[in-house]
């Protein structure tokens, strides 16, 4: 095992289980999501590089109708849940959107990548115009997505579009997932087109969440939680799991016990006390975890050079311009609130 390859930067769950690379089994999220009722919109809020889009990646394999998965899931923990597997495994169309590319220094550059992202995702979808029994009137808004003329109100309504059209083809209803939702609207804050992003994101999302009969469930995952009345307006059957719950936590990022495991499979057990004060940094409600970007990236310069010492590998991942610019609008009023002003008051 020890020859495995290490899957940095590798987020599609497929890929990694059909070329052999190393994976954590984490497929368990997928009956804790599942078990009694499932929530209709569940929001997973996670730090970056901790898993969120091998996570759904890993759902989206699971519950496609087009797919046949039980090879990707065999020895998995999931696959011994049979009677599970039976009525959600490959059961129900879905459509996996991620955000993660939308943004820009201008509202237009923003808004051309958001309509070039979602023909990409409707052309996986071109089989829905031969079918007769969907309307025309929805098969003309499909044309002009894929094409990329579609209007600010077709792009506000292309989720909802998608489902109804998915819906009346299987005769099943539809699971979403979005991946990063919180991009576009981080970028746009960072910008200064805040408001005109929320304009397209604010329907799009609220539209196909909620009072959708084509939607079965979505799950959503993002960085940031940003305020309910702003983004999800209208979407009261939302359930949030934050670092700050303990549901999922396990899911997402290593536990102590997944590294060990990583420890013994590629034989460096020495270095555990040395990984430990370097990675194990986080609590996750019941959970201690470790980032498992600088995990599997000290692991690959290990199996490069067993001398190599281990290094801030997450630091340079992300980007925080929108925390930055929260702190520098908020810390002056917000930590010296009475704080006298100075004849330098433009050095804030």
């Amino acid at each position: 095992m020890s020859n495995m390859n290490i899957p940095v930067g590798i987020s599609d769950f497929r890929r990694i289980r059909e070329e052999d690379y190393y994976y954590i089994d984490k497929s368990g999220l997928i009956s804790t999501l599942l078990e009694n009722t499932p929530a209709q919109v569940t929001l997973i809020i996670r730090p970056r590089r901790f898993g969120k889009t091998l996570g759904m990646s890993m759902l989206a394999n699971f519950f496609d109708i087009s797919q046949d998965s039980r090879q990707l899931f065999k020895g998995l923990e999931i696959s011994g849940n049979q009677a599970l597997c039976a009525d959600w495994m490959n059961q129900y169309p879905t459509v996996f959107l991620s955000f993660k590319d939308i943004g820009g220094t201008s509202f237009e550059n923003a808004f051309n990548l958001l309509r070039f992202v979602i023909a990409q995702l409707y052309d996986n979808y071109k089989f829905l115009l031969d079918d007769p029994d969907i309307p025309s009137t929805q098969k003309e808004i499909f044309q002009r997505l894929q094409r990329q003329t579609a209007s600010l109100t077709d792009i506000q309504g292309a989720l909802l579009i998608l489902t109804k059209m998915l819906h009346s083809y299987y005769k099943k209803p539809v699971i979403i997932l979005l991946d990063e939702y919180d991009v576009p609207v981080a970028k746009a804050s960072s910008n200064g087109y805040y408001d005109a992003m929320l304009e397209i994101m604010r329907p799009m999302l609220s539209t196909v969440l909620k009072d959708n009969p084509s939607l079965r469930l979505a799950v959503i995952t993002g960085c940031l939680k940003i305020a309910k009345e702003s983004i999800f307006t209208g979407t009261n059957n939302l359930v949030s799991d934050t670092i700050q719950s303990t549901l999922l936590n396990e899911y997402f990022g290593f536990t102590q016990a997944d590294v060990d495991q990583i420890l013994s499979d590629f034989h460096f057990e020495h270095n555990k006390t040395l990984i430990k004060s370097w990675y194990d940094g986080y609590h996750f409600g019941d959970f201690d975890v470790y980032c498992p970007w600088d995990v599997m990236n000290y692991i690959r310069d290990l199996k490069i050079d067993p001398s190599a010492r281990p290094s801030s590998y997450w630091k340079n991942t992300s980007d925080n311009a929108i925390i930055r610019s929260l702190i520098l609008k908020h810390t002056h009023s917000q930590v010296f609130p009475k704080a006298p002003r100075s004849g330098n008051e433009n050095c804030q």
